[in-house]
């Protein structure tokens, strides 16, 4: 039994048997056990969704956001491509038919659709979120630890840094509807690439190719976030520039002119390597079909009360009542990504000034401050009796520039945090320097560093410590939509109308029940007839016959003794989006199933109240043709009613009445 044990070094060999190798046990690297904790600390704040992966999705109350039934949309959307054995197409009306959407103007999470699309074929693309959620938190969490022990910090320095990054009050708000901006994986590394360009770390040709790299990865799992990293780094660089005095390129012009061309090399290949394997994407975004410009949402309006660095949300355990101060400063609860609290904002302005030397921690400061500067908007605000001047707050002068104009300046302080995670990171690393320095373990001077220490971290980590990412089922699909949709035996991918219009619910249904078709309408984005971005279901995207039977079936839907338009009015609107087939979806009333049997007919499959009627060639031409003849009739003459003498009451005067 004892040959069964593994020993350090094996005995000599006897003559005529084989040498047995030298086996150690070599234990395994101190950062495994960090990122084993991240990954731990990931899945315990998604364990609500965890509990079911393949229904539950995240929540900021108690049913499940458009922006959620969208990405289950795409997720399914991009693995069906992949099953086809090519990339999904960056143009397609499989959305909004029959105009279309262009993917690149939509979070469609390019990037993790193709990387989960095995899972998504397999096991659907709630469990495919589930798992890109959990990533999110686990990754960001090893990107900024990974960032801080490649400028310096130590292990526990660094894990105790990115820790704060991802699990921050930011990025679990970003998980209770965003996924694309909760994967924040990616702007860590792209703002140590420029640093290490800045600073002369490393071979500019190696360093501009991995910058290059991400800076494509980053673009496909959301640019916006891509913009917002760009920007921090502009930020980030001028601080930069500044803690190092001009004195240089006095003292050493030939030094700092080796350090320009480095720099300019460096950021060629980097352009470069993004620009191959982006410049179709952004050729198809910018020039393509369906190009548009603004965005859907007054970015004028957004932009982090000051109120919210301080009022604890509803995504940490001791939180205020978040709900007042939402209602009072007319902010979104998915939106509001500001908060810190008061101990960590004392110690973001402490820090810098204890340790001004630091140039790291000098710069990070300024920066953060900075940053969540620009994340407090462009419009006045108040704070009791005072206002704060639009004139007073930076992104007043920024977001009316190209690409900024489309940038929700809330989401800068998911940055902002990334931010106050290094300057963190960094102190924690000089006072555990002075620890050591300390060689007596019962020094007064050790015990002093040691309480202050620890009191000061839990005075910062407890008002941020993060609850659970609420947890809501998705909406299924009505019991009789899989077989209404397979009765019809519609062509592949033909359209479908879905009456009443339901947002993003009737993508999820599609897309759960694996039904290849294509949806009229849809939660999505893309240009009106202008090029003006706006919202799939708008008004401005919509003709008058069209925007009638939208708000029309939803009364008819919810309301008793609703009476609907008239035929021509329908025809128009059919015409217009030109369905396959027309689906009534169950509603609490009879009458929207009413009205369509009246003027389509007899409907072609019907089951557990979900009624469609298919929609064929000839069903259009008659149409067109009736309303052609009802256009050319002459309109009927509107005879005023009959006046009536009025006659006087008793008592009263004729002047009077």
């Amino acid at each position: 039994m004892n040959s069964l044990l593994v020993a350090t070094e094996a005995s000599p060999p006897s003559e005529g048997e084989p040498a047995r190798r030298r086996v150690r046990w070599r234990r395994p690297p101190a950062w495994t056990l960090v990122v084993l904790c991240y990954l731990l600390a990931a899945i315990a704040i998604t364990w609500r969704i965890w509990a079911a992966p393949h229904v539950n999705v995240p929540s900021a109350g108690n049913v499940a956001e458009n922006d959620i039934y969208l990405n289950i949309w795409f997720m399914r959307y991009i693995a069906v491509a992949v099953a086809h054995g090519h990339l999904p197409a960056l143009v397609t009306n499989t959305l909004n038919a029959p105009q279309g959407v262009n993917l690149m103007w939509n979070t469609s999470l390019l990037l993790p659709g193709v990387v989960l699309a095995p899972l998504t074929l397999t096991a659907g693309p709630v469990v495919s979120l589930a798992v890109l959620l959990t990533l999110g938190f686990a990754g960001s969490a090893i990107a900024m630890f990974a960032v801080l022990r490649n400028w310096g910090a130590s292990l526990i320095a660094a894990g105790l840094g990115g820790a704060f990054y991802a699990f921050l009050p930011a990025l679990v708000i970003a998980a209770e509807d965003h996924y694309h901006l909760e994967f924040a994986v990616f702007p860590p590394l792209i703002i140590d690439a420029v640093a290490r360009l800045l600073t002369g770390r490393g071979r500019p040709v190696l360093v501009g190719l991995w910058l290059g790299l991400l800076l494509a990865l980053q673009l496909f799992v959301a640019e916006e976030l891509l913009v917002d990293t760009a920007l921090v780094a502009v930020v980030l660089t001028l601080f930069l520039v500044l803690a190092r005095p001009a004195a240089i390129i006095l003292i050493m012009p030939r030094a700092a002119a080796r350090r320009g061309v480095r720099i300019l090399l460096g950021s060629a290949v980097a352009a470069a390597v993004a620009l191959v394997l982006c410049g179709r994407a952004l050729w198809i975004q910018f020039h393509g079909p369906l190009t548009e410009h603004g965005s859907p949402w007054h970015l004028g309006k957004y932009g982090n009360h000051i109120g919210t660095f301080v009022t604890a949300p509803n995504t940490v355990l001791i939180h205020n009542n978040f709900s007042v101060f939402l209602a009072v400063t007319f902010q979104h609860p998915i939106e509001v990504y500001g908060y810190l609290g008061w101990p960590l904002l004392v110690a973001l302005i402490v820090l810098p000034i204890m340790f001004w030397r630091d140039v790291r921690i000098r710069v990070l400061g300024l920066t953060f401050f900075a940053i969540e500067w620009l994340s407090m908007g462009g419009h006045r605000q108040r704070l009791g009796r005072f206002n704060i001047s639009a004139n007073a707050l930076a992104w007043h002068y920024l977001w009316h520039l190209p690409i900024l104009s489309q940038v929700v300046p809330n989401r800068l302080s998911i940055l902002a945090d990334g931010l106050a995670a290094a300057v963190l990171a960094f102190s924690a690393e000089h006072v555990i320097s002075a620890l050591r320095r300390q060689q007596s373990w019962r020094s007064w001077r050790r015990i002093t560093i040691v309480t202050v220490a620890t009191a000061a971290l839990a005075a910062i980590v407890i008002p941020v410590l993060p609850r659970a990412v609420p947890a809501a089922p998705v909406s299924a699909a009505p019991t009789g939509w899989h077989a209404v949709i397979r009765r019809l035996h519609l062509p592949y991918e033909a359209s479908v109308l879905v009456l009443p219009f339901g947002g993003g619910l009737p993508m999820s249904w599609q897309a759960l029940s694996r039904q290849p078709i294509a949806l009229v309408g849809g939660y999505c984005i893309a240009p009106d007839p202008e090029g003006f971005a706006t919202k799939c279901d708008n008004a401005p995207m919509e003709n008058p016959p069209e925007r009638t039977i939208e708000l029309r079936s939803a009364s008819l839907a919810n309301l008793p003794n609703i009476r609907g338009p008239n035929y021509d009015t329908l025809a128009l609107a059919l015409i217009g989006w030109h369905p396959g087939a027309v689906v009534a979806a169950p509603s609490p009333e009879p009458g929207l199933v009413t009205y369509l049997i009246k003027l389509l007919g007899r409907p072609n499959a019907s089951a557990d109240g979900v009624v469609a009627w298919r929609l064929d060639p000839q069903w259009y031409r008659r149409a067109k043709a009736r309303v052609a003849f009802s256009e050319s009739q002459p309109p009927k003459p509107k005879h005023p009613p009959a006046h009536r003498a009025s006659t006087p009451r008793p008592g009263r005067s004729p002047r009077a009445v």
